[in-house]
């Protein structure tokens, strides 16, 4: 287990399917910057999303970046993410948007996504993969398609072998 930087919204999404718990299962610690945390508290926020963020628990803390790297061209959430996570030398960052994770990459630091967070949920046996996705999918959460499909598939040959 380890620190890692998120981004919105894998915190949104695991707020929404009722699985912000498995966090601090995998993670020792979740850090959000501060332009994370005006994102989570937008007023169009959804209620279990303020709900959370009313009763932060000791495990997620908010953490701002002492530099922020120019030229990302990414919005502020994901640029203090990527910042505080070089900054602080993390190996990973939670994070979902194409263009954040492919500019952690860049950089050197593995981007987890929400689909990644409740795959290895699942691995640990902290959740059923495929009842957190079938709530993932009742959100505005994106997802491709055949991604999702070859996942479920890796899971559910998993749980064959281990029968």
């Amino acid at each position: 287990m380890t620190t890692v930087v998120s981004d919105t919204s894998p915190i949104n999404y695991l707020c929404l399917i009722e699985a912000i718990e498995v966090l601090p299962r995998l993670f020792d610690e979740v850090l959000i910057p501060p332009a994370v945390f005006a994102e989570l508290r937008h007023p169009r926020a959804p209620r279990a999303v303020s709900d959370w963020l009313d009763s932060l628990p000791p495990w997620a803390k908010i953490q701002a970046p002492l530099v922020l790297l120019p030229g990302m061209e990414l919005d502020p959430g994901e640029t203090e993410a990527i910042s505080l996570a070089l900054e602080l030398k993390l190996p990973a960052i939670l994070i979902d948007e194409r263009a954040g994770s492919l500019a952690a990459q860049q950089r050197g630091i593995a981007p987890i996504g929400t689909l990644n967070i409740l795959l290895s949920a699942d691995t640990h046996g902290f959740l059923d993969f495929e009842q957190a996705v079938e709530r993932l999918r009742s959100t505005n959460f994106h997802i491709n398609e055949s991604l999702l499909n070859a996942v479920l598939e890796e899971v559910r040959a998993r749980r064959r072998a281990q029968a």
